[in-house]
């Protein structure tokens, strides 16, 4: 029996062959006892004709090979570009102030609405002045007593000059003249001085606040008796400017450092830098402020260095205690490259992107990234001007693969955008 050369590529078409082999040699088994020898010799060549047509008879089509991936992709230019720091911050008012009872007395009226917004000078609480105008008029009296004994010294010792000069009266009768004038004089500074105090302390029982900003609650109830050595009645806070404080850490202010040393960044002149407050539902505060106090001392417990910036703030929109975020700008990287962050893939080796060589193919790109700027990422390392990065389907992308720079991709297409999850199946260094 002739040899027939047979390639099968089907595994399922040579277990089909193997199994009716097996069929016909059971059926030969079964049949050595009933048919003739030349019969069975007629039967396996049936059979071995059969299963090498079957196996050889179809032909497979080969796959073909797939088009260009289709990619969005961009061309790397260098440019100066601005640069903003974001920092969580939280809001202070510019000045706090203590409204105190300074003198003793019993509370009589609150004048004030407890959280409203109250102006320079406005009443705030009123104490019972009628013990203090009783005594103003006491000082008083005594100022006019005081006053008349000065009126009748004076005209004694105007009289007493003119004899002690004839040598009328003794010298120790203008002495005495002299000390009886000196003396009812100074009874009268004192009994004026009492007069202004009485004053004052009458003026202290109208209660009013020193600047302009919010109102706390009452500490204090009508009717309750206030001692005058500092009984804390409300608190007023200027809001207007208004502090916003914030921190940076010693890491980042070395690596500020060594950023500028380096020609990396650029920071503003004499730190006039520019302020933002970004609120808790992600709108943008409108007043602008700018930074006007660095405290020199480090901070051991936190590590930071604490910073504070001023911002105008009518119609109290921020209030003390809020926490916000701030953006500080002003500063600049000089030639500097920038790509979308889905262009930049993390795998086991560190940062990477995928460029358009001149053959049409894409090509990993070991990066080193820097900061982020809004929706793009810093390059310091691994890029060039005019270099094609790959900035959309970057999912699809392998290395070397034909690709095809389109403005956009259909939906549904791989995007950049995918990358965000952290994948990086374009690693080579990764599992596929």
């Amino acid at each position: 029996m002739h040899a027939f050369p047979v390639v099968c590529e089907n595994s399922m078409e040579q277990l089909t062959v193997v199994s009716r082999r097996s069929r016909v040699a059971s059926l030969v088994a079964s049949g050595r006892g009933q048919r003739k020898p030349t019969e069975v010799r007629w039967l396996i060549t049936l059979a071995v004709i059969s299963g090498l047509l079957c196996g050889c008879g179809k032909e497979e089509a080969k796959p073909q090979a797939p088009g260009p991936v289709q990619v969005v992709a961009t061309k790397v230019t260098p440019r100066d570009t601005p640069v903003t720091f974001e920092y969580v911050g939280q809001t202070q008012s510019s000045h706090q102030v203590q409204i105190v009872a300074r003198v003793n007395g019993f509370l009589e009226k609150r004048v004030y609405t407890e959280g409203s917004l109250v102006k320079k000078g406005d009443v705030m609480f009123l104490q019972d002045a009628k013990p203090f105008t009783a005594t103003l008029n006491a000082y008083k009296g005594a100022l006019a007593e005081q006053q008349a004994r000065l009126q009748v010294a004076n005209d004694n010792l105007t009289q007493v000059k003119p004899l002690a000069a004839m040598n009328a009266l003794s010298q120790k009768d203008l002495d005495d003249a002299t000390g009886q004038q000196q003396a009812a004089a100074a009874a009268v500074e004192t009994a004026r001085a009492n007069v202004e105090q009485a004053q004052l302390n009458l003026g202290y029982t109208t209660i009013t606040t020193p600047v302009t900003g919010l109102s706390s609650f009452a500490r204090v109830q009508e009717g309750q008796y206030l001692n005058g050595l500092g009984s804390l009645l409300t608190t007023v806070d200027q809001v207007d400017p208004i502090w916003v404080n914030f921190t940076l850490s010693e890491n980042d202010m070395l690596k500020l450092r060594a950023e500028q040393a380096s020609g990396q960044l650029n920071l503003p002149k004499a730190d006039t830098y520019v302020v933002e407050v970004v609120l808790a539902d992600g709108s943008l505060f409108p007043n602008k402020g700018r930074i006007t106090f660095t405290n020199a001392d480090f901070n051991q417990q936190t590590g930071t260095f604490l910073i504070r910036a001023t911002l105008p703030n009518p119609g109290a929109a921020l209030r003390p205690g809020q926490f916000v975020r701030v953006r500080v700008s002003g500063a600049t990287r000089p030639n500097a490259i920038i790509v979308p962050q889905g262009a930049v893939m993390q795998g086991a080796q560190g940062h990477f992107v995928f460029v358009v060589d001149k053959d049409g193919k894409a090509q990993m790109r070991p990066v080193e990234a820097g900061a982020w700027n809004g929706d793009d990422w810093f390059i310091t390392k691994g890029l060039s001007a005019g270099d094609t990065v790959i900035t959309d389907g970057v999912m699809r992308v392998a290395p070397d693969a034909s690709v095809k720079i389109v403005e956009s991709l259909a939906k549904g297409e791989g995007s950049a955008k995918d990358a965000k999850s952290g994948a990086a199946p374009a690693d080579p260094s990764a599992k596929r």
